[in-house]
């Protein structure tokens, strides 16, 4: 996940002249064996390390928007000012550089010390998030990086400690990287920052009045301040032999382990369920792996209600091209041991089955304690349920779309990561309503795709290029407004797309 940047563009201590700097562009340079990027904005001029905290990207090529400079490969933002991440999915601030200008040069010299954050205007004796993926990761580091000073607790459900689910259908599953880039933090970071983790403590009942979480080893959680952070379930389809041995999900590392297991002891044969994105990319990872992959789904063009008809036959074409066969317009009716019943009466062969045809939130815990559901935990535009002290985040919270109003509750990493950290800087009393754009990622062998906004449907479609051409992006409108961008290979124009509708929305 960190990748050595080469020390390109000049040495910043031996100064740059200040021409040379074009307003709101970064210019690439190194201090001290470090990539850094100088940006000059207005009568400004900040210095800042080059590498985005998430995958080192390449910040010097991102998008500068005001004192915000953004990745162009996941979108992750920070401040120029200070480094602090402002945007998933940036992991850790950049580091600062002093800037000094004489006889119009700029000098970068040293690393500034980041200031010590100012008491937040609410700080509660003890926050507990229950929940430890992307949103609740987020709002425990959150907290700290807002000066909360009192118990942090995250009980996660699963055993091991927060990992970059995106990686687990993606190039983890495919076999290109390690297993030590799933972690989102070493396990020394909780101590550091003190934050208690406690893995495989799986929260089981709540008590609002009491301001108490039970859990399934009879330990029990008090809080003056709660995040539900559950996140989500993956569904299994209620066909004879889904719950067979061979039958896997892929949500935790737990299901990724599970698959891999079944390969190395020789499966070979696999039908994917479900043409979804997580449906997708395990098709794409284990064609990887030279695994015989065929997937069957509903529907005549896979992913066409997201991405229209003609993404979704060149998707489909790259998928084929991988050797992927499709079986559409088909349902699975039944799973045996060594292979998958069809709808048709059509049999074929599977020594593993791997389900990728959605997921649910996880209300249980919420609905119990009487929180206001539908369809996932409602929460209002500051992520606050309809019980006091209470908040949301992540892939179980529905909340309302800053752009028209209507209610809305997706599943993305870096948008659950959003929220975490929104809903933990509001639980301290900061009042920031939530109004970042979505985001997502896609990865489909050599193709990546990416796609800010949500529009579950759009009147017009306004595309420039050709998906093939590894040139391309595609606007979803509805009554004339901009509700989501896919592109290809067109990375700064999607950062551009991101912040003019972070403007639109800040501005509503």
């Amino acid at each position: 996940m960190n990748e050595t940047q080469h020390l390109d563009g000049p040495d910043l201590r031996r100064g740059v002249a200040r021409d040379q700097l074009t307003e709101g562009q970064p210019l690439l340079g190194h201090v001290d064996g470090e990539a850094v990027i100088l940006v000059r904005c207005g009568t400004r001029v900040d210095a800042v390390s080059a590498t985005c905290t998430h995958y080192a990207g390449p910040l010097a090529e991102g998008v500068v928007d005001g004192e915000r400079v953004y990745c162009p490969w996941h979108h992750a933002c920070f401040s120029l000012r200070s480094g602090m991440v402002l945007g998933a999915p940036g992991l850790n601030p950049l580091r600062c550089y002093t800037v000094e200008e004489r006889d119009g040069r700029v000098f970068v010299t040293v690393p500034r010390t980041p200031p010590r954050p100012a008491p937040p205007p609410r700080n509660p004796a003890s926050v507990l998030i229950v929940g430890a993926g992307a949103a609740g990761e987020a709002a425990a580091t959150e907290l700290r990086r807002a000066g909360h000073a009192g118990s942090i607790t995250l009980l996660a459900a699963e055993p091991d400690t927060p990992v970059d689910r995106p990686n687990l259908s993606k190039d983890y599953l495919a076999g290109k990287t390690p297993p030590e880039w799933l972690p989102l933090r070493g396990a020394e970071y909780w101590q550091e920052q003190d934050i208690r983790l406690l893995p495989g403590a799986r929260a089981t009942a709540l008590d609002t009045a009491a301001r108490r979480v039970m859990c399934s080893d009879g330990r029990q959680f008090e809080y003056a301040a709660l995040l539900l952070a559950t996140g989500a379930q993956p569904i299994r389809l209620l066909i004879p032999g889904a719950d067979a041995s061979h039958v896997h999900v892929l949500r935790s590392l737990a299901d990724t382990q599970a698959i891999l297991t079944a390969i190395e002891r020789g499966a070979r044969r696999v039908v994917v369920i479900g043409a979804s994105f997580i449906g997708l990319e395990v098709a794409a990872a284990l064609r990887a792996r030279a695994i015989e992959v065929r997937v069957v789904a509903p529907e005549t063009r896979p992913l066409q209600r997201v991405f229209g008809a003609r993404l979704a036959d060149y998707l489909r074409g790259v998928h084929e091209a991988l050797g992927t066969v499709f079986h559409l317009g088909r349902k699975p009716a039944a799973i045996h041991a060594h292979a998958v019943e069809l709808d048709d009466g059509a049999l074929l062969p599977a020594d593993l089955v791997v389900m990728g045809v959605g997921v649910r939130p996880d209300v249980a815990l919420a609905e119990q304690a009487g929180l206001r559901i539908d369809n996932g935990i409602v929460v209002d535009r500051y992520l606050a349920t309809s019980v006091a002290d209470v908040w949301a985040a992540g892939d179980v919270a529905n909340w309302p779309d800053a752009r028209g109003g209507q209610r809305q509750r997706i599943e993305h990493w870096a948008l659950a990561q959003a929220q975490g950290k929104a809903a933990a800087r509001n639980l301290l009393g900061f009042v920031e309503p939530f109004l970042e754009v979505p985001f997502f990622w896609s990865q489909h062998g050599d193709l990546t795709l990416s796609y800010v906004g949500h529009a579950t449907h759009w009147d017009a479609q306004e595309e420039e290029g050709d998906p093939a051409s590894g040139n391309y992006l595609c606007r979803y409108l509805l009554d004339g407004s901009v509700r989501a961008v896919v592109s290809i290979g067109r990375d700064r124009d999607s950062l551009r797309a991101q912040i003019a509708m972070r403007h639109a929305v800040s501005a509503s």
